[in-house]
């Protein structure tokens, strides 16, 4: 090696002694003979030549002779076999079937307001009253009315079944009773329609009249809005492609954005219809809620655990290509030696389900595979590289 390097330096000098033996460049130029300029111009470019011949000469010397082998520098992932949770991701928004508005039943003042907006509530409590326009004291003349019709009858049956009276009296009396305990008890519904209760427990998150003020049935008439945030769900729509993976049952990861809250939930119901304009069906996911921070119409990003493969292969997409029939395929290091040297082997595979960046491997590629990662683009089928370890 050590004489190539001298036989290379020795051309260069031999090749500066002889520019110095002959006219300089610049002095051939300041004769300005036409002739003589061309004459220099072809000597130089022979030289020239003749060292790039020698140059040639000693590089392949030096290939030849160089112990060093110059492989492409590669690193590679160990395959493993790891669980594979797929998701599904969907958006949707909460909603709750305890959500209502509370209309008074009877036409009449706001005697009472028993509740301010933010309170909690059981089912039954009184919300507020009406003035009942005077229904309690029909109510306590008509039962005064009943005790005196049920007497009458009471006694006119005894005497009927002694034999006694005639059978129109009794008829009389009978029909005299229970038309006034009908009375009664429809004056009782309409005294209980002058109290307005919780429909369900729940929290008062509107009170839209005050007391005073003037209600009666019908639309935009409403006294409260009474929610219950125990009972949250989230209703989202799912491709048809996912029937069968999506069931009753199925884990689920909800995230609130504007909350920065997770929770983990199941979805408790699957529709049986699918909709034919954007082919797919609703679901309900149950959201627990007992901070009651989750709030209706609040959009939540959900994430359905449809695939689970606990033994799947996984490998970044970065690292697949493609061939001109359109098969997959990556390469791997086979036969590595103890200076980490092996073979790039081109391997077809066949991909299944990708998470984010990751991609499941379903043929192709088992575990303990050593597959290239960095400098997998540069490779080339049967090449000899070098595994470089982080």
């Amino acid at each position: 090696m050590r004489k190539i390097y001298l036989i290379l330096v020795s051309t260069i000098v031999l090749a500066a002694c002889e520019s110095k033996k002959s006219s300089t460049v610049e002095a051939v130029i300041s004769k300005g003979d036409l002739s003589e300029i061309r004459a220099k111009k072809t000597e130089i470019e022979t030289r020239q030549q003749e060292i790039l011949n020698q140059l040639d000469s000693l590089n392949f010397a030096i290939s030849k002779l160089d112990t060093v082998k110059k492989l492409p520098l590669v690193t590679t992932l160990v395959t493993q076999n790891t669980v594979f949770d797929h998701y599904l991701e969907l958006q949707g928004n909460v909603s709750t079937k305890q959500n209502i508005l509370v209309y008074p039943e009877m036409a009449g003042i706001l005697e009472t307001v028993n509740v301010k907006e933010g309170r909690a509530v059981k089912k039954g409590d009184v919300l507020a009253t009406i003035n009942d326009g005077g229904l309690s004291q029909q109510l306590a003349q008509a039962e005064t009315q009943l005790m005196l019709a049920k007497t009458t009858f009471e006694r006119q049956q005894r005497l009927w079944d002694q034999k006694i009276g005639s059978e129109m009296q009794y008829l009389q009396a009978k029909t005299t009773y229970q038309s006034q305990e009908n009375m009664v008890a429809q004056l009782k519904i309409q005294l209980s329609k002058t109290v307005i209760k919780a429909p369900f427990d729940g929290v008062i998150d509107n009170v839209f009249k005050e007391k005073g003020s003037v209600v009666s049935p019908g639309p935009g008439a409403e006294v409260f809005r009474i929610i219950n945030l125990s009972k949250m769900y989230i209703e989202a729509e799912v491709p048809e492609s996912y029937i069968s993976n999506v069931t009753n049952g199925k884990s689920v990861e909800v995230y609130f954005p504007v909350l920065g809250k997770t929770v983990h939930t199941v979805v408790r119901q699957v529709s049986n219809f699918i909709n034919p304009n954007n082919r797919s069906f609703k679901i309900e996911v149950a959201v627990p809620n007992k901070d009651n921070q989750i709030k209706p119409n609040l959009t939540a990003k959900l994430k359905i655990n449809e695939y689970t493969n606990k033994s799947a292969i996984l490998i970044p997409q970065s690292i697949i290509s493609e061939n001109a029939n359109g098969e997959q395929y990556v390469y791997l290091v086979k036969n590595t030696n103890a200076k980490n040297e092996g073979t790039a082997t081109r391997q077809i595979i066949k991909t299944g389900r990708t998470q984010g960046d990751i991609i499941e491997v379903i043929e192709g590629v088992g575990s303990n595979a050593q597959i290239i990662e960095e400098g997998a683009r540069s490779v080339k089928e049967g090449q000899t590289v070098k595994v470089i370890k982080y």
